[in-house]
């Protein structure tokens, strides 16, 4: 295993490029041969065995969470530093995984780094660090719950001697089936469709009271433990469970998604870099109307407009990214990348697919999966529409601020 990243700027910078590159070729020697094999099914392909097969190869060559604590094996990348090493990680569907920087365990990670105290960063992060544990974050509820307006939620924590009680069902609860625990989302305080009142809270998976229900039935297949239903049924937690304080939970959300959401853009990007290789890989050798297709006008402009939207893909990560590392929210950063970056990259897909014709929507190629991995992404962490209200009404406030109107 590698020494963590120095603190030296100047070398600190090589050594993370290096890491991209070694990252790199794990990810495409170790990890591409088994998802091709399974056509991106993780369940297929192993599941949690598989994870603990990849990630202990990824441990030794010193590649395991990069974005995680040092003083538990990570390697304590910045947000600025993370983003090439998780595209090339993305660069195959279970490339995130095997170096345990995939959703939801690397957004807990994050949350838990930042907000913990001393007892529960060595009772919850340490292992999940190590790739000892999984987790998952249990706040969207079927409707008319929490959502895409966290302020619905309903799932309720009420005051018993000593600790709390919850109760309420959670949807869409990703890797729950499987998780060594979970962060738990419930209102403390108020009723639903108020903004405050919400409170987080850490449960290990296997106390009384929480029950895992059905697998949810998606098009995506490359998350470990799935997407399911959970149910907390009088599930009595003691008051060091709770995350953070008390009725602060929306704000601890903010510290996670912000993040969360540039993570995933990192990850995904790597696998449209995999659709429009695969493509230009293809038009180059497929020869159409006496000449290769490559050359041919129509086919050059879906490669340009995927080298655009790669590019610009990139350069709003990296500002929403520097934005983070220099302590702002990042809100309006964020919100921009996300939903750019999530448009783009089902663009590029979508493009690669029409440039390879039949071979494009089979599973001979790898992009008609790829396809079914990121269409979700314009819906999970908050859907496209919801951004863009979110834009606009941060800069209609912010002009209203400057003019007085």
């Amino acid at each position: 295993m590698t020494d963590s990243i120095t603190e030296n700027p100047a070398q600190r910078k090589s050594e993370v490029a290096d890491l991209a590159a070694r990252t790199r070729d794990f990810v495409r020697n170790e990890v591409l041969p088994i998802e091709d094999r399974h056509d991106g099914d993780v369940t297929d392909a192993g599941g949690d065995v598989l994870r603990r097969q990849l990630q202990t190869q990824a441990r030794a060559l010193g590649l395991l969470a990069p974005h995680g604590p040092v003083e538990y094996g990570g390697q304590g990348l910045s947000m600025t530093e993370r983003a090439r090493v998780f595209e090339e990680a993305g660069y195959a569907l279970f490339g995130a995984m095997a170096i345990n920087a995939a959703a939801p365990d690397e957004g807990n990670m994050h949350l838990l780094d930042h907000v913990a105290t001393k007892e529960q960063r060595a009772r919850f992060l340490e292992p999940l660090v190590r790739g000892e544990a999984r987790s998952a974050f249990a706040m969207t509820e079927p409707a008319p719950g929490a959502g895409s307006d966290p302020a619905a939620l309903q799932t309720s924590a009420t005051r018993i001697a000593g600790g709390w009680r919850i109760d309420g069902r959670k949807l869409y609860i990703t890797g729950a089936d499987g998780a060594d625990f979970f962060i738990i989302m419930a209102r403390t305080s108020g009723d639903p469709g108020e903004r405050g009142g919400g409170t987080m809270f850490l449960a290990p998976a296997d106390t009384a009271g929480i029950r895992i229900g059905r697998h949810v039935p998606t098009v995506d297949r490359s998350m470990v433990g799935g997407h399911c239903e959970v149910y907390f049924e009088g599930l009595e937690l003691p008051d060091d469970a709770v995350l953070g304080e008390v009725d602060e939970g929306f704000r601890y959300v903010q510290v996670r998604l912000g993040p969360a959401r540039m993570t995933h853009v990192m990850r995904w990007l790597g696998a449209a870099v995999r659709a429009h290789e695969t493509a230009l890989d293809y038009v180059t050798t497929r020869r159409v109307f006496g000449r290769a297709l490559g050359d041919q006008g129509i086919a050059q402009h879906l490669i340009a407009e995927n080298e655009i939207d790669l590019a610009a893909t990139r350069a709003l990560l990296d500002v929403a990214c520097a934005a983070l590392d220099g302590g702002s929210s990042a809100a309006q950063e964020t919100s921009i990348a996300k939903t750019f970056g999530a448009e783009a990259i089902g663009r590029i897909v979508d493009r690669s697919a029409q440039l390879c014709g039949g071979l494009g929507v089979s599973a001979d190629l790898p992009i008609a999966r790829i396809a079914r991995e990121v269409r979700p992404f314009r819906i999970y962490d908050g859907p496209s529409e919801v951004h863009r209200f979110a834009i606009a009404s941060r800069a209609v406030k912010a002009a209203r601020k400057r003019t007085g109107g």
